[in-house]
C-alpha cells in the first residue's frame, strides 16, 4: 500500500537548492520525461494483468504484486512474424492480448496488423494496412471479426478478417466526411465507428458539411501562401447534416437509419444491442434542450421506437451511450442528471426506469465496467470530497455500493474483461503516482502495491502548494482553490500574484492529486517569487448541475464575479502585494483573463491571453449555442460577454497569444479584439505561432511558457 497524506499542503525542504528550468518543467521539454512520476505500462489479458516493458511483456502475480512469468520478447516476437528493417516492431508498450483464451499478441506497424502466438513461435494472423494503395487513418479494429474499418482519401473502406478490402463510399471529400467524429467531438463523441459486439456490422457516420461556411486559413509554408479552408459552423448560422449508415459484413450492404431529416440535429452516443439486431441513439434538437434515446433496426435501418425523453429549461447534454448488463440482455445502465448530479439508472428496452442506482450530491465521473461475478458495476466518483475521485462497487440487485481503493486521493483505473480485478492508477497531493492491484471480491477487497513513484523533483528546491475554500458570488458555495507560495517563501515579504484562470465547462483545476493538481509552470512561477493562485468558479465540472448551469446565457459574468472572490481572498493575505496582481489563462481561460482585465482595471496590472474567445457569436455552433444560445435568440447575453465593447477599460499590460491556424478559437477573435483595441486607443501587445493549431505542440509549448514568464517578471515585479 501506499502512504497518502490528504489534504494537507505540500511544502519545500529548504536544503533542496537545485532550480528547476522549463526543459525540465514543459512538456515538450528536453529533460520533462525524467521529471514526471515513474510510471508503468500495464494491459489486460483476459483477467491476467500483463506489464509491457519496451522488449518483453510478464504477467503481474494478483496475489504478491510481483512480476512474474515473461510471455514474450520483442526479439522473439520479431523473429516469429518475420520482421526485418524499417518493419521491426520498436517496443511494447502498446502490445494488446484480446483473446483471453489464446496466447497471441497484437502487433502493428506502419504496413500491417499481426496476431503473434508465442507459444507456437509464429504468426498465425496478419492484415494489410495498405491495400491498393489505401493507406488507413482512423482505423477501428474489431477483436471479434478481425474486421478493420479505416477512412483513405476521405471514404470509408472495410478489410474483413481473411484480408478482403471493400470500399464503402465513393463521394467522399473534404464536404462529405465519413467514419469520423463529427458536431466538432461533442457529446462524447470520439470516434466514427461503432462496431457490433460480434463484429459483423458496422455503423458510421456521415457528415455533409457543403453547406458550412469556410474559415479562411492560410498555410504560409509554400513560396506563395496557400488557402486551406476549414469548414467552421459559427453561432446561429447553417451547421452540418449528419446521418448514420450500417454495413453489413455478410450481405456486403448499406443501410442509412431512418431518423428523418437530419437539419439542425445532433446524433450522438451510439451503441449496440448485445445481439447487434439493434442500434440505440441519443438524438438532440439544435436548441439542445430535448433529448430523445431512439432504437433502430440494424437490418433495415428502419426506426423501432422512442425509448426515453428528456426536455429540459436550458440545456440537455447526454454524453455517455447505454450500457446493457452483461448478464441480462434486456436491461441497461443510462447515465443522466435528471436529478441534478450524474448518476446511474437501470432501464429496460421498453423504456420503464427500474431504478436509480446511485443518489447523491455528488456525481459519478465513470462507469468503469462490470463484475460479471457479483453483479455489480464499478464506477469512479467524487462522493468522499469534489476534489477526489474513488472506485466504488455498485451492487445492482439493491444499489448498495462500497469503496474498492484506499479513500484518499484522485484514482484513475482500468477493469479487467470479467471485472475481478481493477487497475488501480492514483496521486495524492504528498504522492507523485501510486499504482495498486485490487481485487474485486464482495465488500472486502484486497489490493497489492504494484509501484509507488520515487519523488522526481527530489534535490529541487520545491515551494508549497495548499488548497482550500472560499465562498462564491451567492455567498453559500464553497468554491475550491490552489496555492503554490515561492520557493524558499518568507511570509515577512509581499510578493507579486498571478492568478491562472480556466473557468469553463467540462474542466477542473484543483482536485487532490500530486501538488493538489499543479500545472508545473506554476512551480516555474513560484521559482521565479510569484504566488500562484487557481480557483474552480461556477461552471465548471463535477458539481452537479445548477452550479454548471449557474453561467448559462451569461458567459463570463458569473465566473468573474466567483473569481472576485478568489482575488479579494487572495488580496487579503499579508503576503500579497495587492497592486502586484496578475492574471493568465488559455482558450476559456484567455477570455476570462481578458474578461477579469477590462472589467476589473483596477485590480490586475498585466495579463497574458491565450486563443483567447472574445466575442461567442465567433465561436462553434454546438459549444457555443449550448451556453449562449444564439445570437439571434439571446442578443442581450451575447453582448453582454462581448469583449469587443470592453477594449477601451484595458488599462494593464496585456499580451495577447494565439495558434495562427486555430481552428478552434479561430483567429478573428483576437484579431477583431485588436481592432477595437486600436479604435479605443488601448495597447494590448500581440505575438501568434505560425502554423500552430490552439495548442502549440512539442517544444515550442516550451517557447510559450517562457514567453509568459517574461512578460509578467517584465511587467509584474
Amino acid at each position: 500500500m501506499c502512504l497518502l497524506i490528504a489534504f494537507a499542503p505540500t511544502t519545500s525542504i529548504m536544503s533542496q537548492e537545485k532550480e528547476f528550468t522549463l526543459e525540465d518543467l514543459n512538456y515538450g521539454g528536453t529533460n520533462y520525461r525524467n521529471m514526471v512520476p515513474r510510471n508503468m505500462y500495464t494491459t489486460w489479458w483476459g483477467d491476467k494483468m500483463v506489464l509491457q516493458d519496451l522488449d518483453y511483456c510478464a504477467l503481474i502475480d494478483p496475489e504478491t504484486g510481483q512480476e512474474g512469468e515473461r510471455i514474450c520478447h520483442l526479439s522473439e516476437l520479431n523473429l516469429f512474424a518475420g520482421l526485418s528493417g524499417s518493419e521491426l516492431i520498436r517496443h511494447l508498450y502498446y502490445s494488446e492480448f484480446p483473446y483471453p483464451d489464446h496466447p497471441w499478441v497484437l502487433l502493428s506497424n506502419t504496413q500491417e496488423r499481426m496476431l503473434v502466438d508465442w507459444e507456437q513461435k509464429t504468426c498465425v494472423w496478419r492484415q494489410s494496412r495498405c491495400i491498393g494503395g489505401h493507406q488507413e487513418s482512423n482505423e477501428d479494429w474489431n477483436a471479434k471479426s478481425k474486421a478493420v474499418a479505416f477512412v483513405s482519401d476521405h471514404n470509408l473502406f472495410v478489410t474483413d478478417g481473411e484480408g478482403n478490402l471493400r470500399q464503402l463510399t465513393t463521394d467522399g471529400s473534404r464536404e462529405i466526411v465519413y467514419g469520423q467524429s463529427v458536431h466538432r467531438s461533442e457529446w462524447g463523441i470520439e470516434k466514427g465507428t461503432f462496431w457490433s459486439a460480434d463484429g459483423q456490422r458496422l455503423a458510421f457516420y456521415r457528415m455533409d458539411q457543403s453547406m458550412v461556411a469556410d474559415y479562411p486559413q492560410v498555410d504560409i509554408e509554400p513560396r506563395i501562401a496557400s488557402y486551406e479552408p476549414d469548414k467552421y459552423p459559427m453561432a446561429g448560422e447553417t451547421s452540418h447534416k449528419v446521418t448514420v449508415g450500417v454495413y453489413d459484413l455478410n450481405t456486403r450492404k448499406t443501410v442509412y437509419l431512418d431518423a428523418g431529416d437530419p437539419t439542425d440535429r445532433y446524433f450522438t452516443n451510439i451503441s449496440w444491442s448485445p445481439d447487434g439486431s439493434t442500434i440505440y441513439m441519443q438524438e438532440l434538437n439544435r436548441a439542445q434542450n430535448d433529448c430523445r434515446l431512439v432504437s433502430y433496426d440494424a437490418v433495415t435501418g428502419a426506426r423501432k421506437g422512442e425509448i426515453y425523453r428528456e426536455t429540459s429549461d436550458k440545456y440537455v447534454e447526454p454524453l455517455h451511450p447505454i450500457v446493457f448488463l452483461p448478464w441480462d440482455s434486456s436491461k441497461f445502465i443510462m447515465q443522466r442528471q435528471t436529478d441534478g448530479w450524474n448518476h446511474l439508472y437501470l432501464m429496460d428496452t421498453r423504456g420503464k426506469q427500474l431504478k436509480q442506482l446511485t443518489k447523491g450530491e455528488w456525481v459519478v465521473q465513470e462507469l468503469m465496467g462490470f463484475n460479471e461475478r457479483n453483479k455489480s458495476v464499478i464506477i469512479r466518483s467524487n462522493e468522499r470530497d469534489p476534489r477526489q475521485s474513488n472506485f466504488y462497487e455498485v451492487y445492482v440487485s439493491n444499489g448498495n455500493r462500497h469503496p474498492l481503493d484506499n479513500g484518499i486521493g484522485y484514482h484513475r483505473g482500468e477493469l479487467s474483461v470479467s471485472g475481478k480485478y481493477l487497475r488501480d492508477a492514483s496521486s495524492a497531493p504528498d504522492v507523485p503516482r501510486c499504482i495498486n492491484l485490487i481485487t474485486v471480491d464482495g465488500k472486502r477487497p484486497a489490493s497489492k502495491n504494484l509501484l509507488t513513484s520515487p519523488n522526481p523533483w527530489k534535490g529541487y528546491a520545491v515551494p508549497e502548494y495548499s488548497s482550500g475554500t472560499v465562498k462564491a458570488a451567492d455567498g453559500v458555495t464553497d468554491l475550491y482553490w490552489r496555492m503554490v507560495k515561492p520557493t524558499h517563501f518568507d511570509p515577512s515579504k509581499r510578493y507579486p500574484a498571478v492568478v491562472y484562470v480556466y473557468g469553463g465547462p467540462h474542466a477542473h483545476n484543483v482536485d487532490a492529486s500530486w501538488h493538489w493538481g499543479s500545472r508545473s509552470w506554476e512551480t516555474y512561477m513560484a521559482q521565479k517569487g510569484f504566488v500562484v493562485f487557481v480557483l474552480d468558479n461556477r461552471g465548471s465540472e463535477d458539481r452537479g448541475l445548477a452550479f454548471e448551469q449557474a453561467t448559462w446565457h451569461q458567459l463570463g459574468v458569473v465566473e468573474t464575479e466567483d473569481q472576485m472572490c478568489g482575488v479579494n481572498y487572495l488580496k487579503s493575505l499579508p503576503f500579497v502585494d495587492a497592486n502586484r496582481i496578475g492574471v493568465h489563462g488559455w482558450s476559456f481561460g484567455g477570455f476570462m483573463t481578458i474578461t477579469m482585465m477590462t472589467r476589473h482595471p483596477e485590480v490586475f496590472k498585466v495579463g497574458v491571453a491565450g486563443g483567447p474567445v472574445i466575442d461567442w457569436k465567433w465561436y462553434e455552433v454546438m459549444y457555443g449555442e449550448r451556453y449562449m444560445g444564439t445570437p439571434q435568440n439571446n442578443p442581450e447575453g451575447y453582448a453582454k460577454s462581448s469583449l469587443i465593447k470592453e477594449a477601451g477599460n484595458l488599462k494593464g499590460r496585456l499580451q495577447i497569444i494565439t495558434g495562427y491556424n486555430d481552428d478552434t478559437v479561430v483567429p478573428q477573435h483576437c484579431l477583431s479584439f485588436l481592432a477595437a483595441c486600436i479604435q479605443a486607443g488601448s495597447q494590448p501587445d500581440f505575438f501568434v505561432y505560425p502554423g500552430e493549431p490552439h495548442n502549440m505542440r512539442g517544444h515550442q509549448s516550451t517557447h510559450l511558457h517562457e514567453r509568459i514568464t517574461r512578460y509578467f517578471e517584465d511587467y509584474l515585479k
